[in-house]
């Protein structure tokens, strides 16, 4: 297990000598929404990504445009910064290069192992299964279109079929019958993150519910949030509400399960774990290991109004060294997500009066420059007296916003 950092030093004010700085790897929703609590808790934020006006690079004091798979650029970046905190927000990273700069006292967040382990699915999965014995689904890992095919033999159909480093949903496949086999293997390839070819295939797992378990490890102990249902759609989140029902006997076996993981990955900050769960709430479930973060969850923009502290805001006090103390539940709250409808290099947004007009919402426009089919470029965040009543009134909210392209 890591040993666990140290609280960062007295804080300067930013864009000062004395400023302590946090670099943000990869700077979209999330990344922009982790950049606020820094700046609202004195940090200087410098915004790296792929891309100029990525959404956290709006907020940042200064920002970097690179290709985060170059190490040698990378570095460049660490070394002209100097930041205090080095904390990755995106899979396609070249981890190699963190592992070697923390090897020289730089410090990356949660620590460069739990990063390279938990962006490539063969080192997670590998870690829960065989090192950690956590139940998980069956899966068989391939290289080539020959091991691939031997482990769809293998697994048997229906699978799903995922590159090993990806996000969203990206080059993820259900594959039903033959037919689909090779189209899976292809899309994977095109639209996984990083440099790798290898997939994970994974079998079908009965499970009723999908949960995320924000897991905080910090100086005050590991805390848990209410858990998060979630609905996903081409392998991409689409609702989350919080909480979650669970059976307290399966709430407390997710929590262990969470714990075991998150300890064995080490350093502080927020963890986002995913499991699958099997049964109804009235009983016991069973509970199934399927993937973990070390940052900030998608699901868990809903802690925006949901919870007392969300979950960026719990993850920048973790890094920093700070407390967390009790994590409140508000009141039942939902998220839904507004999607893009098609391309566009200037979108615009229409409908917000009409959005705001449903009770208790808010709305966040995430400012990407560019729109896609189908990319995330808003989400809508409810209350209510119930999670049903929460989940109307957020996909009510979204329906009413509208992505001009």
């Amino acid at each position: 297990m890591t040993t666990p950092l140290s609280p960062l030093a007295p804080l300067g004010t930013p864009l000062n000598n004395d400023a302590q700085r946090l670099l943000l790897l990869g700077s979209g929703e999330l990344g922009r929404e982790v950049a606020l609590e820094a700046v609202r808790l004195g940090l200087e934020v410098i915004a790296v990504d792929r891309y100029d006006q990525a959404p956290a690079m709006t907020v940042a004091h200064r920002r970097h445009v690179i290709d985060m798979l170059d190490g040698a650029a990378l570095r460049k970046v660490v070394e002209q910064e100097k930041p205090g905190l080095i904390v990755p927000e995106v899979e396609a990273i070249a981890t190699e290069t963190l592992v070697a700069l923390e090897a020289e006292g730089w410090r990356v967040i949660p620590t460069a192992r739990a990063t390279q382990l938990t962006m490539n699915r063969e080192g997670i999965r590998r870690l829960a299964a065989e090192e950690l014995g956590l139940k998980t689904s069956p899966f068989r890992f391939a290289g080539t279109e020959a091991e691939y095919l031997e482990a769809i033999e293998a697994i048997g159909l229906p699978c799903v079929v995922k590159p090993i480093m990806s996000s969203s949903g990206k080059g993820q496949s259900t594959v039903r019958q033959e037919s689909e086999v090779l189209t899976a293997w292809k899309y994977a390839g095109e639209a996984g993150r990083g440099k790798s070819d290898r997939v994970i295939v994974e079998g079908f797992v009965p499970f009723d519910t999908e949960i995320t378990l924000l897991t905080v490890r910090a100086s005050d102990g590991t805390h848990f949030c209410p858990p998060i249902g979630h609905r996903q759609e081409a392998g991409d989140y689409r609702e989350s509400w919080q909480p979650c029902a669970l059976h307290p006997d399966t709430l407390a076996a997710c929590q262990e399960m969470a714990k075991a993981v998150t300890d064995a990955l080490g350093g502080w900050g927020l963890f986002g774990v995913e499991l699958f769960i099997a049964g109804e709430a009235d009983q016991p479930q069973t509970v199934y290991f399927s993937e973990i973060s070390p940052r900030p969850h998608d699901t868990g923009m809903v802690t925006m109004v949901s919870q007392h502290q969300s979950e960026f805001e719990l993850h920048v006090r973790a890094i920093m060294g700070l407390p967390i103390g009790e994590i409140t539940l508000v009141q039942p709250g939902a998220s839904a997500v507004i999607l893009a409808g098609g391309k566009s290099d200037h979108p615009q947004y229409a409908g917000l009066d009409k959005a705001l007009q449903v009770p208790t919402s808010k709305v966040r426009l995430f400012g990407k420059p560019t729109a896609h089919p189908n990319r995330r470029m808003g989400v809508a965040l409810t209350l209510g007296d119930t999670i049903e009543e929460a989940k109307e009134r957020a996909i009510a909210c979204a329906q009413q916003v509208q992505v001009i392209l």
